[in-house]
């Protein structure tokens, strides 16, 4: 434990040295250090893949669900697109030196409230690899240094990909500490890191309830939690069917391992019969498990929903349904059980969806879209570091410029107070 606890923190101290340097690398040195980053990445696709075989073996071995094989798989489509999202971290604004408001005071001071670097961040995470590229460029882009604690899964695939980062930043004259990744799977490092605060700003957590739980009780510096997606959908009277069919199939089906899967929907009384019924039907025939409460179960082929079933995250094929009064039992259901992540309605009444939109306070509110747009990189930020469900600071997608903080440049002209 000791010897752990002297690894982290000399990777602390070291992130944070080259934070300082980071903070006031040029946008160039920024964007050349990521660019050359994602262009070795595709280089050495061939050695990413040779790795994450061993990460997939090792996940299969643990008995792995499908799920999180599925997040802990890489292929050359998915390796594109982590390359795809390097590049447009890379082209985007820097957002440090950003004057966000500027104003005069009587007395003459002129004041400015400018963008700055958080400083270190800490990004904890289980199964996905990608998230090593997504979170060591967003953290660079936004001049931090970061460090990099990868589930034991993904152990593999993550230094593959962390050594390219590091060799890009060198190329672009930059400390190749600024992305560190903590080279051990012992669980001891995520306790050292979550205590590091003489050397850590901030701790991201990526994975399920129970990492996200354990980083909020035991983490003494601040956390941006991502909590799991108990995503819901409430399918209104007045929905249009070819888009309720169009969109609760992909929001359920397209990756049901990701946290923008829905995992509960919610049909109007009045249309159970009608489009409700075959919208369970299409799911049905889809393969998915239809956990249903005592209305919906009247549907062939249904099983019936426990209360467990309500308010969890399947990651699975399967979804609970429930039929409810109105829109407004709808809301209450999903004030009840939603984790503030993404919600979403179908309908074509404005007045409903203004409603949904007011009384609920998901990070992330959808009218007539998929759920699984519930993503940094869907949002144009070209990745994300994760969807912050909680108030402060940051909340929903985590991109480049919610990993930044501010500072106030004040100019006066040897202005004295009274």
């Amino acid at each position: 434990m000791s010897q752990i606890n002297s690894l982290v923190i000399d990777i602390g101290r070291r992130a944070r040295e080259a934070s300082l340097s980071l903070a006031v690398a040029s946008s160039l040195q920024k964007r050349d250090a990521l660019i050359y980053g994602a262009k070795l990445i595709k280089e050495n696709t061939e050695n990413i893949l040779k790795n994450n075989k061993i990460d997939l073996d090792f996940g299969e071995s643990k008995g792995l669900s499908d799920a999180l094989m599925d997040r802990l798989l890489l292929n050359p489509e998915r390796i594109a697109s982590m390359i795809v999202g390097l590049e447009a971290i890379a082209n985007q604004d820097d957002p440090i030196g950003e004057i966000m408001e500027a104003w005069e005071r009587p007395n003459g001071l002129e004041i400015k409230r400018v963008r700055t670097p958080l400083g270190v961040i800490g990004v904890i995470y289980e199964s996905r690899p990608n998230v090593t590229a997504d979170a060591g460029a967003l953290c660079v882009k936004a001049g931090n240094s970061v460090i990099l604690r990868c589930g034991s899964e993904s152990y593999y695939s993550s230094i593959a990909i962390h050594s390219c980062l590091q060799k890009g930043l060198l190329k672009a004259n930059l400390p190749a500490d600024a992305v560190q990744l903590i080279p051990t799977r012992d669980r001891a490092a995520v306790e050292s890191l979550l205590k590091m605060t003489d050397y850590v700003d901030v701790i991201v957590p990526r994975g399920g309830k129970s990492l996200v739980g354990l980083v909020q009780s035991e983490a003494r510096v601040p956390v941006f939690a991502h909590l799991e997606g108990i995503v819901h959908i409430y399918l209104d009277r007045a929905a249009d069917p070819k888009k309720a069919f169009d969109v609760i199939l992909n929001s359920k089906t397209r990756r049901t391992g990701i946290c923008g899967a829905a995992e509960c929907l919610l049909i109007n009384n009045e249309i159970l019969e009608g489009l409700g019924s075959e919208i369970v039907k299409m799911l049905l025939d889809a393969g998915v498990e239809v956990r249903a409460d005592r209305e919906a179960i009247k549907i062939p082929g249904t099983v019936a929903a426990n209360k467990d079933d309500w308010g969890k995250e399947f990651l699975d094929s399967k979804i609970a349904v429930r039929v409810v009064a109105d829109l407004e039992e709808a809301i209450n259901h999903i004030q009840n059980y939603s984790s503030r992540h993404t919600d979403c309605i179908i309908t074509e009444n404005l007045e409903a969806r203004d409603k949904f939109f007011s009384e609920l306070d998901s990070a992330i509110l959808m009218h007539n879209a998929s759920t699984q747009f519930a993503d940094g990189g869907e949002f144009g930020m070209g990745a994300e570091i994760g969807i912050a469900t909680g108030k402060l600071h940051a909340r929903g997608p985590v991109g480049t410029v919610q990993l930044t903080s501010f500072k106030y440049l004040v100019e006066g002209q040897g202005t004295t107070r009274d």
